[in-house]
């Protein structure tokens, strides 16, 4: 049996019960007056990241959210959210995406640290974090990967030391997304070497204005920079600063990974099949029966993603959080990014090697070409999510880890 069909397997209901349905209309309703639908040529900027008009018109929709009570929909009440079902959230952004308006920047925050905070976070935090993340009043990063702790992100070497009421932070961060224009980060050190790398990890907030931080734009493939590196020298972060227990970081990441897995997974990151079909004509290449074969096989992608989204769907409106099937999810859109790359640079043709204004359609398909490796590998690489997949859906065997029980200051290079 094929991934395909593991994809699919289980009971999915694929209409909105009359509450859902409901729901969809107040959100339509809300979205047509607060704004304009996009238009079905449009194209994401290359450099929405760099940009800053892109960034203003995330932190004013943010707001517009938060005002009209949208932002935050499965967050308490309590921190500024609407209460609501984890369905509903779902069914708000499938409205939202037919819409000119976007809050990428503010994805880590809400994302990723919110539910992180909400799990794990001290009252102080909630109150403290919760309430201006969805008001937009911040951009956060996450300070997880290093340069030899990408895959196995357990072996990272930062090192925090307490020093009294605060902890003193030395060491290298590396592809961390919007670090350039963030306030806050989320920040993972060792603390305690004797203990093994699962353990002896503590989970911190850090302020980014805090002395000691450098962050350094890596120019990419495609020409912008998104990610950074981040050097750490003697940073200085307030005990309270701390998220759960110390030397207890381990759990606590693992929460904000499989949010980022969920956003990854459920993102809108390829291109649609009805820009795939103009494209096509457009280059002359819809009659090529090699290519009609590719494009039936992005449409089929396109509805197992769509399949995988309903079973989430599903299990939330009964009531069941998914669990690592979120791999699934996240292995599924990798896939769909890599095959659409290599058929939208085959319907260009010759024209797929031109660049910057020469190319068509403003670099489309040669950004997502070069930048399918930002999805194939952020938030947990294909390899580590097919071991997910083994040893948690299909129940295979555990990889042997001889490290497992050793402690990590005697491993070798730590």
């Amino acid at each position: 049996m094929g991934l395909e069909h593991v994809l699919v397997l289980g009971v999915v209901d694929f209409d909105d019960t009359p509450d859902e349905a409901g729901f969809r209309a107040e959100a339509r309703a809300w979205l047509e007056a607060h704004a304009e639908l996009r238009r079905p040529d449009a194209r994401p900027s290359l450099a929405a990241a760099n940009d800053p008009g892109h960034v203003e018109a995330c932190r004013t929709w943010q707001r517009t959210l938060y005002d009209g009570g949208w932002a935050g929909i499965t967050w308490p009440k309590a921190h500024g959210g609407r209460g609501g079902t984890a369905n509903q959230a779902r069914i708000f952004a499938q409205e939202e995406r037919q819409f000119d308006v976007s809050t990428g920047i503010f994805a880590v925050a809400i994302g990723m640290v919110g539910p992180t905070l909400i799990a794990h976070g001290t009252p102080e935090q909630q109150e403290r974090y919760l309430d201006p993340m969805l008001r937009g009043d911040g951009i956060w990063c996450q300070l997880f990967s290093e340069p030899a702790a990408g895959s196995d992100l357990a072996g990272l070497r930062t090192k925090a030391v307490r020093d009294g009421d605060t902890w003193i932070v030395n060491g290298q961060k590396v592809w961390t997304s919007g670090a350039h224009h963030s306030q806050t980060a989320i920040l993972l050190a060792r603390t305690e070497p004797d203990k093994p790398k699962h353990g002896g990890i503590t989970f911190f907030l850090v302020d980014m204005a805090t002395p000691g931080i450098d962050v350094r734009p890596l120019r990419q493939i495609t020409g912008h920079a998104h990610f950074n590196e981040v050097f750490l020298t003697d940073v200085e972060i307030p005990v309270e600063n701390v998220v759960g227990e110390v030397d207890g970081g381990w759990g606590v990441a693992m929460t904000t990974l499989a949010s980022e897995r969920v956003l990854i997974g459920g993102g809108s990151t390829s291109t649609g099949i009805d820009q795939l079909v103009d494209l096509a004509r457009e280059f002359g290449r819809d009659q090529d029966a090699g290519i009609r074969q590719d494009m039936a096989r992005a449409y089929t992608r396109l509805r197992l993603l769509e399949f995988l989204g309903y079973r989430a769907q599903t299990a939330v409106s009964q009531g069941t959080m998914p669990g690592p099937e979120v791999s699934v999810m996240k292995l599924a859109i990798s896939r769909h990014v890599e095959a659409t790359g290599d058929l939208l640079m085959a319907l260009e043709g010759p024209a797929a090697t031109l660049g910057g204004a020469d190319a068509p359609r403003d670099q489309l398909a040669q950004y997502q070409f070069l930048g399918q490796w930002s999805v194939r590998i952020g938030g947990g690489t294909d390899q580590v999510q097919r071991n997910v997949i083994g040893e948690r859906v299909l129940g295979l065997p555990r990889e042997p880890r001889a490290d497992k029980d050793v402690p990590f200051r005697e491993l070798q290079g730590a």
